[in-house]
């Protein structure tokens, strides 16, 4: 069976990323982002959906973070898309949630092929150093778009910002390692329209 696997590379006037995915991989990551927290939640992320991944973005941080966390959702998103291929004998959908210490996040993944964001994620501190936490509602809404999925986030509760993203995270990390999982019982594409 051939690898799941893809290489995107995207260049704008606003950043540069060149990102290489296995998703049947062991969770090794080599990420580099020049976003220190954005590389822990990464490397978290692929350590934990047992995906390879290797990340080289830099982008316009002296103005803002904004252009270069969105457009590496934007790339992760579509290099998903592509590596998945045909999405045949994939189970497709995946919930669960996941604490971290007080904090716990609620993920639920359709490989849809329509793409939707829910994101409820009320944070108790909105920054990490000067990072802008709430750009990773962005960052989400990219990969969505790209990835083709209806993905839902929510934080019922947790009092600090750092456990609440680490949890979404790891969840996303489980969600994603389970829903694009083969299951050799699921013949073709698991859709009643007969594509997704």
């Amino acid at each position: 069976m051939p690898l799941r696997q893809a290489h995107v590379e995207r260049t704008t006037t606003e950043t540069s990323i060149t990102l290489d995915i296995v998703i049947d991989g062991t969770g090794t990551s080599d990420v580099q982002t020049t976003i220190p927290f954005l590389d822990h939640m990464l490397t978290i992320l692929a350590k934990h959906a047992l995906l390879n991944l290797t990340l080289r973005a830099s982008g316009d941080t002296k103005i803002d973070d904004h252009h270069l966390i969105e457009d590496i959702g934007i790339t992760l998103g579509d290099a998903f898309r592509k590596a998945l291929g045909e999405k045949k004998g994939i189970r497709r959908f995946a919930s669960l949630a996941v604490p971290l210490d007080e904090s716990l996040a609620h993920i639920t993944l359709d490989i849809s092929g329509r793409p939707y964001l829910l994101y409820q994620v009320p944070l108790p501190q909105p920054r990490i150093k000067d990072l802008d936490l709430n750009l990773f509602e962005e960052f989400f809404r990219a990969f969505v778009v790209n990835a083709a999925i209806t993905l839902h986030i929510t934080v019922p509760y947790g009092r600090n910002s750092h456990h609440i993203m680490e949890a979404i995270f790891k969840g996303m990390a489980k969600a994603i390692e389970h829903a694009a999982s083969e299951d050799h019982r699921i013949q073709g594409i698991p859709s009643t329209k007969g594509s997704l």
